[in-house]
């Protein structure tokens, strides 16, 4: 049963989705602020620089980590 749902790796492939999901979000949100585009529903939208590149820098390093760990 233990392999069934494989509970060894549950950990490093959740922390590789999190990686991911801040590595693309972030990185869409930094591309479409480069292209000058706003969001339509928030009137008072302010992009923050700093914090989507820290951002983006976990999400790499999560990432790395996540993946190193499954493919080793």
């Amino acid at each position: 049963m233990g392999d069934l749902f494989d509970f060894d790796n549950l950990l490093p492939e959740l922390v590789l989705a999190l990686g991911l999901a801040l590595l693309i979000g972030n990185g869409l949100a930094w591309w479409k602020h480069r292209r000058g585009e706003t969001p339509k529903d928030v009137p008072d939208a302010v992009y923050r620089s700093g914090r989507v590149l820290f951002l983006i820098a976990v999400g790499v390093l999560l990432t790395v980590w996540g993946a190193v760990t499954l493919f080793d």
